[in-house]
């Protein structure tokens, strides 16, 4: 489906004030667990503005489809896991396994309309594999991959995994040195030391939007 892009710029924009409010009241009753908690006006901008990209980033790299769908609901659990995670360790399975349901159903969709069958089963493949993987990481060392980034990088397995092995390949790589060089920024700057438990899932989830960014152009 074709959209101009001034009436794709004006539907992201729209969507990201209506949603990315509600979005940042969701991650600060998560992160407090208290359901009358509030976001600041702060935050609740750095949310909206953080939705709003990466709403744009997904219209823009596969158009109106089926897999936009995907996308935009992955960007918006994105924003709430990483705001989660940094505010209180964790990467709760009210946001992951909707995520899981819908992204899943989305691109199913898109096989079925568009004919991507290879893609979703290279994208399924690839989930798999990459739980596969983060659950051996967690059982070798719980202490450092908590099974909330096991659940994400399956997550981002099936994204990525349909644009291709490469792509899934590149994002767990970005992902890995973005965690790194935060890690030493914190140590450099002596904001943590090295016990410190530094969250994951924020790292994880750039080095996706980077692998997308950089090589998620050809689509399916």
């Amino acid at each position: 489906m074709e959209l101009s892009r001034p009436a794709l710029a004006v539907a992201v924009l729209v969507t990201a004030v209506v949603v990315g409010p509600w979005l940042a009241r969701v991650a600060v009753r998560l992160a407090a667990r208290d359901d009358a908690a509030l976001p600041t006006p702060r935050r609740t901008a750095v949310m909206t503005a953080g939705f709003a990209a990466l709403l744009a980033g997904a219209a823009e790299l596969t158009g109106l489809r089926p897999a936009t769908a995907a996308l935009a609901w992955a960007a918006g659990a994105a924003v709430v896991l990483a705001a989660t995670d940094l505010a209180s360790h964790r990467l709760p399975d009210r946001v992951t396994y909707p995520a899981y349901a819908v992204c899943g159903t989305a691109l199913l969709v898109d096989a079925a309309v568009e004919g991507t069958w290879g893609a979703l089963l290279t994208a399924v493949v690839a989930g798999a594999t990459a739980l596969l993987v983060g659950g051996l990481g967690w059982f070798v060392s719980p202490q450092g991959l908590g099974l909330g980034d096991v659940k994400l990088l399956g997550l981002l397995g099936l994204l990525l995994g349909w644009f291709g092995w490469g792509v899934l390949l590149a994002g767990v790589f970005l992902g890995l040195l973005t965690g790194a060089v935060v890690s030493i920024v914190l140590l450099a700057t002596r904001r943590a030391g090295w016990r410190t438990a530094i969250p994951f899932g924020p790292p994880l989830l750039a080095g996706a939007v980077l692998a997308l960014a950089l090589g998620g152009g050809a689509l399916p």
